[in-house]
C-alpha cells in the first residue's frame, strides 16, 4: 500500500495539469480573441503615438 499512497499526489498534480492545459487551450479564441487583440492594438498605438518602443517586461 506504501506505493500506492507515493504514486497519488503526482497522479492527482498530473490530472490537475492537464485541466489546466486543456482549459488555457480552450479559452484563446472564440470570443474573447477580438477583445484581446482589440487590447493588444490598442497598447501598441498608444506606444507608437508617445515615440516609444513596447517594453518587454523581464528581458
Amino acid at each position: 500500500m506504501d506505493y500506492v499512497a507515493a504514486l497519488l499526489p503526482p497522479v492527482v498534480m498530473a490530472v490537475a495539469f492537464t485541466a489546466l492545459i486543456v482549459t488555457i487551450i480552450k479559452s484563446q479564441g472564440g470570443e474573447n480573441k477580438a477583445k484581446e487583440d482589440a487590447a493588444v492594438d490598442a497598447a501598441l498605438a498608444r506606444a507608437e503615438s508617445a515615440g516609444q518602443e513596447p517594453t518587454v517586461h523581464g528581458v
